[in-house]
Parts: C-alpha cells; sequence; structure tokens
C-alpha cells in the first residue's frame, strides 16, 4: 500500500494539467513519486488500474489525469479512460470533444481507433466517456468492457481508468475486478474515516486488489 499526500489542485486550478503545465513543481514531483511506487507495485509489467474515490468532489479525475500524464512524460505509453459515464470529466480537462468515446465503442456504434484520442502529450491516448447511456452499470460490467481491456492493453504500458465514486453508484465495483489493482484518492477534510472504510470494504468485496490511497490534502 503506498499513501502520498498531495498538497495540489485548489479551486482556481482544479482541472489544471499540473505534471504538464509546471513539470519542475513540487506537486509534479509527488505524480512521479507515486508513479514509481506504482511500477514497484505491478513490477514495471503492464497494468490496468481503475482510479476512484469514496465519493464525489474529492479530486479523482484531476488526480487520474496528472498521473497518466507523468506515466507519458516517461516515455510509457499510456491509455487514460473516462469510464465516469454518469458525469464524466477529462474530455473537459483535456479540452476535446465528447461525442465519440467508451460508451460508442461498447455499443458497437464505433470501433476503437476512431474513438480514441490522441495527445500532444508523449503517448498518451485518451478515451473519452462518449454518449452517456441509460446503462452505465450494464455497459461497464459486460463481456465487451473486459475484451476491450484486454485487447487494448496489448498496445499501451499502461490503462488508468477514471471511475465513479465507490459509495455512490456500483459502477466501480463492477470493473474493479477487471482491473489489476485500485488507487483509491480521498480528500482530506471532507473524506470521512467511515466513508474511505466502506470503500475500501466494497472494493475487497468485490475482488479487486487495493494497491493503496492517494491523500488530495487541498480539493
Amino acid at each position: 500500500m503506498f499513501l502520498n499526500k498531495q498538497k495540489l489542485f485548489g479551486r482556481v486550478q482544479k482541472r489544471n494539467l499540473v505534471s504538464y503545465s509546471n513539470p519542475d513543481s513540487i506537486i509534479s514531483e509527488h505524480f512521479r513519486t507515486i508513479r514509481t511506487n506504482i511500477h514497484f507495485s505491478t513490477g514495471g509489467k503492464k497494468s490496468i488500474l481503475l482510479i476512484t474515490s469514496p465519493c464525489t468532489g474529492e479530486g479523482k479525475s484531476t488526480t487520474a489525469a496528472n498521473l497518466a500524464v507523468s506515466m507519458a512524460q516517461q516515455k510509457e505509453k499510456v491509455l487514460l479512460i473516462d469510464a465516469n459515464l454518469r458525469e464524466p470529466v477529462l474530455h473537459s480537462i483535456f479540452k476535446t470533444s465528447n461525442e465519440v468515446g467508451l460508451t460508442n465503442v461498447l455499443n458497437g456504434k464505433t470501433n476503437f481507433e476512431e474513438a480514441v484520442y490522441r495527445t500532444e502529450i508523449g503517448r498518451l491516448e485518451i478515451l473519452t466517456s462518449g454518449t452517456v447511456p441509460s446503462n452505465p452499470g450494464e455497459l461497464l460490467g459486460s463481456s465487451r468492457m473486459q475484451e476491450l481491456l484486454e485487447t487494448t492493453i496489448q498496445q499501451y504500458d499502461a490503462i488508468l481508468i477514471d471511475s465513479p465514486p465507490v459509495n455512490d453508484v456500483s459502477d466501480s465495483k463492477l470493473l474493479a475486478n477487471k482491473c489489476d489493482g485500485v488507487i483509491l484518492v480521498i480528500s482530506k477534510g471532507k473524506t470521512g474515516l467511515e466513508k474511505a472504510i466502506e470503500a475500501i470494504k466494497a472494493l475487497k468485496f468485490a475482488k479487486a486488489k487495493f494497491y493503496g490511497a492517494i491523500l488530495n490534502e487541498y480539493n
């Protein structure tokens, strides 16, 4: 288990890609530390990691985005997936379209190559959430989702999945055991101990491999 305190993401900078815009900052160094800890946890192998939080508003999407950038800056080929189908934000963070994405691939309306967005940040690519579906849990828990992950991991060094808060809906639990590990983002002064414990128990019940928590000090 790794725990890293991040003094980051004040209200004004909440959705900034600090790892990209200010790579020499202490915040960026925190992300490099987290990246290194993940490398040791996975043994340097290709891995699919789920990034979630106990509740909403704890900084998990910004954390996932900056972590993906940090990995890409080390010449890793990274895929960042927005699986928060109910309240997607990664397209806003990276200022790209969300007309086509994960849901459209899972529904068979487009293929992965047509939906993936290639950024100018190293070898970082993004699969946004796509069209908001009426059945998010069903899509994320489907065999199509499993097949997508099994296929795409062959093309990348790491896949990071930004998922909904684990205590709010069942989506993250459905995804958890499809991944190699789960990282929980908790917010100092906002995440109650009971909520954090509840989230960890839910992930373990879903047979997820819990890699550890990231403490976000400012959100």
